[in-house]
């Protein structure tokens, strides 16, 4: 983006969320600046024969509020929450489509990042198929089991007319959507994009296929509060989540020209590949140092300058080990005095939405001025020794912040925004 930034400039002007802890950005700030836990015993589905019978599952949310009756059937949870969370997203930017003209709605785009879609969706369809009851199922099972249907089931009700596009790359894919969409605003192609991430990979068979991998924790199934405790010297595996993380991107003149609030600028990004493993990470952590490096040297923003990164921190042995290595890679002496902490202690691991959740809580940092915890880390792992705002929130003036992921199949992405200024 760095040659492009004397044409554009990328500002967030709405903020949206479905998430475990919380609908709508103020109940997901206040509880992030509380340090609430939303890990409880799963609801969705019975998962009694699982050894992992917990998750960040979002509470109170109800699909019929959202989705018209006669199509409930054939609509997964990840598109309820999609349609929910760019509702709240339009109606914090003051916008609404369908006051819209033709030409306005057709300057919206949309760019989602999604690691499974609607998978949960599709296991409930073919569960109808394989017990001979396929007149259950939907006659929308085939496209809806293609994953570019997500952003076109946000298109329809709101009347998007611009692109509409999905980015598939794993626990990165709303990172890189959002990356993208800020592109596409700088280079002129477009005014506005609605971008993010949503996943409901809460289903029996998915949490099954996690649970053969042994990567999600077993040993807090009587304690869920606690249970994801990233860089904790007892972490033993991941907390499956589920949500959907929205925000408007929109040309910085276009923005100040109708007097929109602005949270923030995005600034960098930088994207890296291992190519090392389908699952486990390269224990050196070069390349997620090297994507970092390259979000600073895109928002010409130097280490010392950052003065909070969010993490991937998913609670594994593994990465928050790797991660932590890469930090002191990308950072150097300014490694040790960074605050820096992982949302995925309170919302579970949302896959795809990851990093659309982490600038959410990034974001409240930036409006309301303070630094959001790492819940549950009683005894640092001795590997694990950063500033990772243990188990409580601090005052504390963000005006850069970076926004980490890594994501199966090696790939690391990175975001750096900064706090708005004409």
């Amino acid at each position: 983006m760095r040659t492009l930034k004397r044409l554009r400039r990328a500002v967030i002007t709405g903020v949206g969320c479905v998430s475990p802890i919380g609908i709508g950005r103020e109940q997901f700030w206040q509880s992030i600046k509380e340090g609430r836990s939303g890990i409880s015993e799963i609801t969705r589905f019975d998962a009694s024969d699982l050894p992992v019978r917990i998750a960040g599952e979002v509470k109170g949310f109800d699909p019929d509020q959202f989705i018209p009756p006669k199509d409930r059937q054939h609509v997964s949870h990840a598109v309820a929450f999609a349609i929910a969370a760019a509702g709240l997203t339009f109606q914090d930017a003051g916008l609404n489509p369908q006051e819209m003209t033709l030409d306005e709605r057709r300057d919206i785009g949309i760019i989602l990042g999604s690691g499974g879609a609607s998978l949960g969706f599709i296991e409930k369809q073919y569960r109808y198929y394989f017990a001979n009851e396929a007149k259950k199922a939907s006659i929308y099972t085939i496209p809806t089991a293609t994953p570019g249907s997500l952003p076109s089931e946000l298109s329809m009700p709101f009347g998007l007319k611009g692109f509409s596009h999905l980015i598939s790359t794993g626990c990165t894919s709303s990172t890189d959507a959002i990356a993208y969409a800020a592109q596409n605003i700088v280079m002129g192609r477009i005014n506005q994009v609605l971008a993010g991430g949503v996943d409901a990979p809460l289903a029996h068979s998915i949490m099954l296929g996690f649970c053969v991998m042994k990567v999600m924790t077993s040993s807090w199934n009587h304690e869920p509060q606690r249970a994801s405790r990233p860089f904790s010297r007892d972490r033993d595996g991941f907390v499956l989540g589920e949500g959907a993380y929205f925000f408007l991107i929109e040309d910085m003149d276009h923005a100040l020209e109708r007097g929109a609030k602005i949270y923030a600028e995005i600034v960098g990004y930088g994207s890296t590949c291992d190519a090392h493993h389908r699952v486990r990470l390269d224990e050196t952590g070069v390349e997620p140092a090297r994507a970092m490096t390259m979000a600073l040297k895109d928002a010409d923003v130097q280490p010392e300058e950052i003065d909070y990164i969010n993490l991937h921190g998913t609670s594994t042995e593994l990465n928050d080990r790797i991660e932590t290595r890469a930090i002191k890679q990308a950072f150097g002496d300014a490694a040790m005095r960074i605050p820096m902490s992982a949302t995925k202690s309170m919302i579970g691991h949302p896959q795809g939405a990851s990093g659309a959740a982490g600038l959410t809580a990034t974001l409240g940092g930036i409006a309301e001025g303070f630094l959001p915890p790492t819940i549950n880390l009683e005894q640092p792992d001795p590997e694990c020794d950063l500033d990772y705002v243990a188990n409580e929130a601090r005052p504390g003036a963000i005006k850069h912040a970076l926004c980490n992921c890594i994501g199966f199949g090696s790939k690391n992405s990175a975001l750096v925004v900064k706090k708005f200024e004409v």
